[in-house]
């Protein structure tokens, strides 16, 4: 891979790499590199390769290029390499997969896992359960000094598409965010994420999630699959921090049951650590549209930690009892519901099909003239308004199935972590975001002439559960040895 020269190009002759399976968000982290841009200029020229007559597409720098052209930045610098359609693949997935593998040298379609920078993919993975936000890992590795992905390919010899930073262990809060959305470190490969247009028209458009192409099992996972669906999950409910810097646990977990909102975590200088606590976001000092759900952040520790220690009991000492409650559960709703939506999508995408070719023959039956065009468009209004509702069904059912089918993932997770804790003396955020999906905090309740407020916990994968009593527990231990393999249930 060879550097013919380097230049600055029109940003309208660049062109995407097409079905480049990384994303370009438009969010809070891209309005901060457009503002860098505008008072810095791109420090790092993108990497691009010759198409045609003086047109280029986009090899590395996807998110800079983009940055530009929300800026209204006509030209951007750029290395121009001489590479053919399969070494830029090639080297797209390298810049982006290669945090954490290396190929083999017997093999070059074989990819092994770098063992150094794999350790540190698993950090960033683990921060990220810990509680900690991308800026804040990136701050930590920073001050470790551990260095960047590009550093340490320059430090080892590997060939590396942006050259040597000034800083080597300056993290960037997007390449820590890339990095956990990253599923390829799973084990499996993501393609077709992205398009263009047309042929014509080089805009890059994302695909639905359900028309990517993910290929399992093509080289050896660094991060398991229950903890890669936990982080996508916390990563969904991001926590912010109070003017104090101070944050709670249950930060983004704690919601209203009435409203649906969160509740928001108040912290000042004049509260002390126990004085701290929860209020629903509609609130707003009476003049919302909700009742305020007060509950201090050290009474909801004390009954998570409670919540937490009774369940891993009852799963220590009752393991099989709760794989059959949860069973119970998933047999007697979900087997069904999971058949019914499955059914759902094959009768869907057949009708859509037929569609298609009842489209098609009306089509031509206006060109012969054997309908008119006033019944043609009507025919075809009614006919593609059908599709579109078919494909919604289609794509809400697949949605729910998937759902569905992480959440026997989820509970092996969950299990492990219970195992764990054979003793908690206190919370974690680890074991915390492992363990709780969400916590409902209900109104108070002063008709006893007590204050009484109710919280309702939803573990990972199961939701609320009650502890069964003892004499619950022997009635199912009874009914497991009747018959065993009614219920069956592992994870």
């Amino acid at each position: 891979m060879n550097v013919t020269k380097a230049e600055y190009l029109p940003i309208d002759k660049l062109h995407p790499f097409a079905d480049h399976p990384f994303q370009v968000k438009d969010d809070d982290q891209m309005d901060q590199l457009v503002w860098s841009i505008l008072s810095q200029g791109v420090m790092t020229p993108i990497i691009v390769r010759l198409m045609g007559e003086g047109e280029y597409e986009v090899v590395s720098g996807h998110r800079r290029v983009h940055a530009c052209q929300k800026a209204g930045i006509a030209e951007i610098p750029a290395l121009i390499y001489t590479l053919d359609r399969d070494a830029a693949a090639i080297a797209l997935v390298d810049s982006n997969l290669h945090r954490g593998y290396v190929k083999d040298s017997a093999d070059k379609e074989n990819w092994l896992i770098d063992e150094p920078a794999a350790e540190v993919v698993r950090k960033i993975f683990a921060l990220c359960i810990a509680g900690r936000g991308p800026l804040q890992i990136a701050k930590q590795l920073e001050r470790e000094q551990i260095l960047t992905p590009t550093a340490y390919f320059h430090s080892v010899g590997r060939a590396a598409t942006n050259p040597l930073p000034a800083d080597p262990y300056r993290w960037s809060d997007s390449t820590i965010e890339n990095m956990l959305a990253n599923r390829q470190y799973t084990g499996c490969t993501v393609n077709f994420m992205t398009t263009t247009v047309s042929y014509k028209v080089h805009k890059t458009v994302y695909k639905p999630r359900e028309e990517w192409q993910i290929i399992p099992d093509t080289q050896d996972a660094i991060i398991d699959e229950d903890t890669f669906n936990r982080v996508q999950e916390l990563r969904e409910n991001r926590r912010r921090p109070t003017a104090t810097g101070r944050t709670s646990l249950f930060s983004g977990l704690v919601f209203c049951p009435d409203c649906g909102s969160k509740l928001h975590f108040c912290a000042s200088k004049s509260l002390k650590p126990n004085q701290e606590f929860f209020r629903c976001a509609e609130y707003k000092s009476g003049r919302g549209s909700c009742t305020i759900h007060y509950i201090r952040n050290v009474v909801l520790e004390k009954i998570v930690l409670e919540a937490i220690r009774n369940l891993a009991d009852f799963v220590r000492c009752y393991e099989p009892v709760f794989l059959y409650m949860m069973a119970q559960k998933t047999t007697v709703g979900k087997k069904a519901e999971k058949q019914q939506l499955k059914s759902t999508i094959s009768i869907s995408k057949r009708r859509i099909q037929e569609l298609d070719k009842l489209i098609e023959r009306i089509y031509e039956d206006n060109v012969l003239g054997k309908i008119s065009d006033e019944r043609f468009a009507g025919m075809s209004a009614n006919y593609e308004a059908e599709q579109k509702s078919l494909i919604a069904i289609v794509e809400a059912s697949e949605n729910r199935l998937r759902e569905m089918e992480k959440e026997t993932v989820n509970l092996r997770l969950l299990l492990n972590t219970l195992r764990e804790c054979t003793d908690l003396k206190e919370l974690t955020p680890t074991v915390v975001n492992t363990l709780i999906k969400r916590i409902e905090v209900h109104n108070n309740d002063k008709s006893s002439g007590h204050c009484f407020v109710k919280v309702d916990i939803y573990f990972t994968a199961v939701g609320l559960i009650d502890i069964p009593t003892e004499e619950e527990i022997r009635r199912m231990i009874r009914e497991i040895q009747a018959n065993p393999g009614a219920y069956r249930f592992s994870a």
